[in-house]
């Protein structure tokens, strides 16, 4: 099977794309040897090449925006930091980057403003307690995702950690795997039945199954942005195996993947090209084991800890939540978390994939304290289901591929919402991602914001694609699309109109993903999205009307039937009679009452009368079918 990758990477070999012809002009370790060089003669003298490409494999870029300042990512396994690494991470961002600190969707941190002259102090501070920025950038395994709550939490089943860092081992320092694959490679491990750290996302995902009685992980492969991991069908029933099943992936990847086109050469290329039976039998031929296959998958539970500010842990102890808004964070509050977990905890830090963290074994007695520690009076805890679940990459000030500003742009809708719609017992996953490269995992979000540029009366103006009910349970599912191109000066108010309906309708501590599953599953894209504009519109123009959502609705998700039963409940609302008789069909009288609706609100104009008689007009063949003849009358 190994030669069936062959032959398809062959066929893609005629040419290699810019990137690679880079990496002939030197080494990684050429690049790295020079930096202190380069710290001492300045910006100047670092050759394009080293800006462009060969420093980012060791975590230092280049960041236009910030001219001669240089964002480091910084890599942080599993998330897991003691209190001891947090305060010297705390204080190198502090004293030489602005004291600011970006916490990511991989559970690292990225410092930014950062001087040339000040990187290899910084990276040698970082390497004294165990950290390192190695590898986390282009084309090499980038930090590996694990449960935040990895051997604390009550449904943690396999403790990971040990075992990630034997995975990491096999790649990182090491000089033959840096910059040694065709493209970046994301890995993620979850020994825990809740998805708390965006499992399905990645290339290469390690699953809690059980089969025949028997604990192990499930393997998925080629995940990506814009596409959920798929199964392997293979079951690894220890750490052994879960190894020689990762070294054989890896080197099948780095053999056999495709150089030529960007866009087409992560693992899931790989994969549609030879198929997944191939790739896995070629998985069992590379590491010479035939393992079983797949079991029951059982990380399938949503995660529902942070709505609540703590997590009770195995031990009697707790995890308390820290919520850092779009995971803009600082150095020196980061030095706080580190006393408070000292103080209160077990000195343990965890970062999560929604750019927050926790603070891990606290007593119970101790919670009121920890509360009040200053490092709490600065984040919030509770009560904030805007915040608690949200996430927001980077945008157009630090990111060269930003197209909206993104996190003052996520931190605005949710604090808008806070007050236009309360919500004491809900949990809404807002994922923001500033550009179509997705870092902000906008596709698995329950609503997901994917910017974009757009026009506000001709003119440019910054905006998002909004998309519904991504899915982190089970084996993953990205979002749905309901609106494009949708200004974000009027976004807001669309999402007013979604969760305003989530509000009046969800049970009791449900949340946004069971309400999609159980309401809005039922109608159509195109209905969900107008439907929002419209309620919307009805808001601004004080009309007292609403598109409301129901349960066992019959328009089957066909649009026509979908148009004309909403034109039928809006005429109702309006006149209290149906625009048809049962008996005498269509009201003779209808186009002559839905003209003057002016008179019944003065800032109405003509608009809703136009909309509601194209949605059930008497001749079939005038009648509107689809939402998106209507959509651009709707003029918020």
């Amino acid at each position: 099977m190994i030669l069936d990758l062959q032959e398809a990477y062959e066929a893609r070999s005629s040419k290699v794309n810019k990137i690679e012809k880079t990496k002939e002009l030197k080494t990684p370790e050429d690049a790295w040897t020079k930096l202190e060089d380069y710290a001492q003669n300045g910006y100047g003298s670092i050759p394009a090449e080293d800006l462009s490409y060969f420093l980012k494999c060791f975590g230092v870029f280049d960041r236009p925006a910030t001219p001669k300042q240089f964002m480091i990512r910084v890599r942080i396994p599993g998330g897991q930091l003691t209190s001891e690494q947090a305060e010297v991470v705390g204080r190198l961002a502090r004293d030489y980057g602005n004291d600011y600190i970006d916490i990511t969707t991989r559970m690292q941190i990225e410092y930014r403003y950062m001087k040339i002259a000040d990187i290899p102090t910084v990276l040698k501070e970082l390497k004294a307690v165990g950290i390192s920025s190695y590898q986390t950038g282009v084309d090499n395994f980038r930090n590996i995702l694990n449960d935040p709550l990895d051997g604390l939490g009550m449904d943690n089943i396999l403790p990971s950690q040990e075992l990630l860092l034997k995975l990491q081992s096999k790649f990182l320092h090491k000089w033959e795997w840096i910059s040694a694959l065709p493209r970046k490679f994301n890995t993620g491990i979850s020994g825990s039945m809740s998805n708390r750290s965006n499992v399905f996302g990645q290339d290469c995902c390690f699953v809690l199954a059980q089969k025949d009685g028997h604990y192990g992980y499930n393997l998925y492969l080629g995940g990506k942005v814009g596409r959920i991991a798929k199964s392997a069908n293979i079951f690894l029933k220890n750490e052994e195996e879960v190894q020689k099943a990762f070294a054989a992936i890896i080197e099948l990847f780095r053999d056999n993947g495709f150089r030529d086109n960007r866009n087409k050469n992560r693992l899931f290329f790989l994969i549609e090209a030879v198929g997944m039976d191939k790739l896995t039998e070629a998985i069992r031929e590379k590491s010479g084991i035939d393992f079983a296959e797949s079991g029951d998958t059982l990380t399938i539970m949503e995660n529902l800890d942070p709505k609540h500010g703590k997590v009770e842990l195995k031990d009697g102890t707790y995890a308390v939540h820290a919520v850092i808004p779009s995971g803009i964070f600082k150095g020196s509050d980061l030095i706080l978390a580190a006393e408070s977990a000292r103080r209160f905890g077990n000195g343990g830090i965890r970062f999560d994939v929604e750019q927050s963290l926790y603070i891990t074994g606290v007593k119970e007695q101790d919670m009121s304290a920890i509360l009040h520690t200053p490092f709490f009076e600065n984040y919030k805890n509770v009560d904030t289901p805007y915040f608690n679940n949200m996430i927001a990459c980077a945008g157009t000030e630090h990111c060269p591929f930003g197209v909206i500003p993104n996190k003052p742009d996520a931190i605005e809708m949710s604090e808008y919402l806070s007050k236009a719609v309360p919500l004491k017992d809900g949990l809404i996953r807002m994922y923001w991602s500033a550009c179509v490269k997705g870092c902000g995992i906008h596709g698995v979000g329950d609503i997901g914001f994917e910017g974009c540029k757009a026009k506000v009366d001709g003119k440019p103006a910054y905006g998002v694609h909004v998309t519904l009910g991504g899915k982190l349970t089970g084996e993953g599912e990205e979002g749905y699309s309901v609106l494009k191109t949708v200004p974000l000066l009027y976004a807001k108010f669309y999402i007013e109109s979604l969760v305003l309906e989530y509000r009046r309708l969800k049970k009791h501590g449900e949340s946004f993903e069971k309400f999609n599953d159980r309401i809005l599953t039922q109608y159509s894209r195109a209905f969900i999205g107008f439907s929002m504009v419209l309620n919307a519109y009805f808001r601004h123009k004080n009309i007292d009307l609403r598109v409301e959502f129901k349960e066992n609705v019959s328009t089957g998700k066909h649009e026509e039937f979908e148009l004309f039963e909403l034109g039928r409940t809006l005429y109702h609302k309006l006149f209290d009679e149906d625009a048809y008789s049962a008996y005498e069909g269509y009201a003779p009288a209808h186009k002559e009452k839905l003209k003057p609706l002016q008179k019944m609100n003065s800032d109405l104009d003509e608009t809703l009368a136009n909309i509601i008689y194209k949605m059930i007009h008497p001749d079939k063949d005038e009648r509107v079918e689809v939402f998106s003849e209507l959509l651009e009358e709707v003029k918020y």
